[in-house]
C-alpha cells in the first residue's frame, strides 16, 4: 500500500519515543501489505476496528497508543489521518 500523511507518523514519535519501534513496524508491514477489503486488515490485525467511510482504527503498542487511517482500497492507497495516545483518543468525537 502507498501510506500518505507519514509527518503525522514522524511528528508523533519525535514526541513519544516508545511508540516508535511499533510505529515503524506497522509502517513497514502496511507499504508491503495488499489490502483490498477489510477482511485482509482484519486477517492480519485482529484488533483492528473498523468506521464508517473505509476508516480503521489501530492499536499500536500495546494499545497505549491508537492509529486512525482511512484506506482506498481500489487504488492501494492508505492515508494517515491521526496518531496519538489511547486517553488522547478517548477525547476524540468519531
Amino acid at each position: 500500500m502507498k501510506v500518505l500523511g507519514k509527518d503525522k507518523l514522524t511528528a508523533f514519535m519525535h514526541k513519544n519515543a516508545i511508540s516508535r519501534k511499533p510505529l515503524t513496524l506497522w509502517l513497514a508491514d502496511a507499504e508491503r501489505s495488499v489490502w483490498q477489503t477489510p477482511q485482509d486488515i482484519k486477517n492480519a490485525y485482529r484488533s483492528a476496528d473498523f468506521l464508517s467511510d473505509n476508516r480503521v482504527i489501530f492499536n499500536i503498542n500495546g494499545n497505549h497508543n491508537r492509529l486512525i487511517i482511512k484506506v482506498h482500497y481500489c487504488n492501494g492507497i492508505v492515508k494517515i489521518d491521526w496518531v496519538g495516545t489511547h486517553a488522547e483518543y478517548d477525547k476524540l468525537k468519531l
